[in-house]
């Protein structure tokens, strides 16, 4: 059995209403992948959630096991996906593999040649974390 993702309550219900109203054909593999992992998916509160957990929006510092390369992203919504910015829908293999999954934990996911593997290194900016920052301060 996988171990359970965490998400928050506002990121669920945003994906959820994504796998609603996005066309089936448009990127069937992605729609089906989210909505799994979505199924099996812990949901807190935002401001319950903890800073070492990739959310919406986060930017993540991740280590390419197989190709042994460090880079940076963001897990976006689709409309927001940008490879230039590094910002990675969260329907592409790898936005739906790293979402909800903390810092320190490898994961796989489908890529051309084959299955993939990142290590989440560190949340470098989660937008939970920053508003409990911006409430505290």
């Amino acid at each position: 059995m996988q171990k359970r993702i965490i998400v928050t309550m506002s990121d669920n219900e945003r994906l959820k209403q994504l796998l609603k109203s996005t066309s089936p054909r448009s990127d069937y593999v992605g729609l089906e992948a989210l909505e799994q992992e979505l199924d099996r998916a812990e949901i807190v509160a935002a401001d319950k959630i903890s800073k070492n957990i990739v959310t919406m929006n986060s930017r993540v510092r991740l280590h390419d096991l197989d190709r042994d390369t460090e880079f940076v992203c963001s897990i976006v919504f689709p409309a927001e996906a940008n490879s230039d910015q590094k910002r990675i829908s969260v329907l592409a293999p790898l936005g739906t593999a790293v979402l909800g999954y903390r810092s320190g934990r490898i994961v796989r996911f489908p890529a051309p040649g084959g299955l993939r593997r990142v290590k989440i290194k560190a949340i470098e900016y989660q937008p939970e974390a920053a508003a409990r920052e911006r409430v505290a301060a």
